[in-house]
């Protein structure tokens, strides 16, 4: 157990002071250890302060309480001697075990879990209506079967957001006791609604697709740097903040290689281990930029220790979203905050389990955006081909297609029909194939 203490009297406009709590098998105790430090992070972020840590070794949460009589007797006491408000497991709670946990407490707290706390942020964070909309959606998903029974944890859910509402931002702040109809009804109002987000964004991305520009999605672990990358090479003016989830929203930008081809880069939401199911799918249309880009820049925290179990939550939740065979650029990030002897281990590691290309920056100094605009281009090249055609008189219309999607065109028109020399790439190879005359 880590214990921090803080003698800050307690207003209402500071932090809500939390003990945070986690179970963990033999031998499981540095990786318990990682995901409570990650835990704190996130508290940070919802505007909490973290008072200690509470661990016990179990192969399985106890079914009423997490964490055994014993050990629940000693939450409680911590609870009082730190003038606790709050207490977050690591681990998803069900409803009972949050009222037998709050019942087994003698000083009145709020116990949430890691799951509620995500959803509390990115409810503070969402700005766009399709950002608020998918973060209404998975709070009521999580929340509905909370409802019936549990009236003590959601007697605090009510009333306009503080600075310190942490467990209380989003639906339910000025309806506490909707019935589960209405809830439901609300559920499907909602999904209709994204189903429309759905169905325009998938518009878009058709149209981007038609234009034949090639398609790069910024992911990775929140708080890499995506955004501020972004930035860098656009100019795009995105929020960028040293914070947990800052960005929730997609931004698509047009970034002009150094040999004159533009490609359209799109930023995404970040990931982290354990992220609630239900924030996957609610997110999935956004999420879903990933699948439909034609090359994944994934960028890492090279500064954050923990680099490659987080390079792990992102490839993991790639492959569950469908994009696991994307070419892929790793971006490691922030390497003006550590030395060259790090970022040479870094780079040993990571090339020992893969074969992707690899390039080191730091977004906010600017070192290494020009390495990875060549990376950049040398991906987008991989595959042209220069190639010649013969086009047909009656086929006149295709050359407006392979000025479009071609590069270095030269055309001259002759009597018996149109010669064309042209850099394609595949996706345009495949469309003139049978115009090809010389390869």
């Amino acid at each position: 157990m880590e214990e921090k203490r803080t003698n800050n009297e307690q207003t209402e406009s500071t932090p809500k002071r939390a003990i945070l709590c986690a179970i963990h098998p033999q031998n499981g105790e540095n990786e318990c250890l990682i995901s409570l430090n990650e835990l704190e992070r996130l508290l940070e972020t919802a505007g909490g302060v973290s008072l200690a840590y509470m661990t016990q070794m179990r192969e399985a949460p106890d079914s009423k309480t997490v964490f055994g009589s014993g050990k629940v007797k000693e939450l409680s006491d911590m609870c009082t001697a730190l003038e606790c408000e709050l207490v977050i497991f690591d681990c998803e709670l069900s409803p009972s075990q949050i009222k037998e946990i709050e019942n087994a407490i003698e000083n009145p707290v709020q116990v949430i879990d890691r799951s509620m706390l995500i959803l509390d942020i990115f409810a503070d964070h969402a700005r766009t209506a399709e950002g608020r909309l998918q973060v209404e959606l998975a709070q009521l998903r999580y929340t509905a079967p909370r409802l019936v029974g549990h009236g003590k944890e959601l007697s605090r859910l009510g009333g306009a957001a503080k600075s310190n509402g942490i467990g209380s931002r989003g639906p339910g702040e000025t309806k506490l006791e909707i019935d589960r109809r209405r809830m439901k009804e609300k559920i499907s109002a909602l999904e209709a609604e994204l189903d429309k987000v759905a169905k325009n964004r998938q518009t878009m991305r058709s149209q981007r697709e038609r234009s034949g520009i090639v398609q790069c999605g910024i992911v990775g672990y929140t708080n890499a740097g995506k955004s501020t990358l972004l930035n860098a090479l656009t100019g795009a003016g995105i929020l960028a903040e040293d914070k947990l989830f800052a960005t929730l929203d997609t931004t698509t930008k047009q970034y002009q290689l150094p040999g004159g081809v533009k490609i359209l880069l799109t930023d995404t939401v970040g990931f982290i281990r354990n992220l609630p199911h239900h924030l996957i799918k609610a997110f999935r249309s956004t999420l879903e930029e990933a699948v439909y880009s034609d090359i994944l820049m994934i960028v890492i925290d090279a500064s954050d220790p923990e680099y490659a179990s987080q390079v792990k939550v992102t490839t993991e939740l790639l492959t569950e979203l469908g994009a696991g065979d994307k070419p892929i650029l790793y971006v490691f990030n922030k390497c003006d905050c550590h030395t060259d002897k790090n970022e040479l281990f870094a780079m040993r590691r990571l090339a020992e389990s893969t074969k992707d290309e690899i390039v080191f920056i730091s977004a906010k100094t600017g070192a290494g955006l020009d390495a990875l605009a060549e990376k950049l281009e040398s991906m987008v090249n991989k595959g042209k081909k220069r190639v010649k055609l013969f086009i047909p008189p009656e086929d006149g219309a295709v050359t407006g297609l392979i000025y479009q999607l071609g590069d270095d065109v030269e055309v001259s028109y002759e009597e018996d029909g149109i010669h064309v020399s042209v850099t394609a790439d595949e996706k345009l190879l495949g469309k003139i194939a049978k115009y090809i005359i010389e390869e």
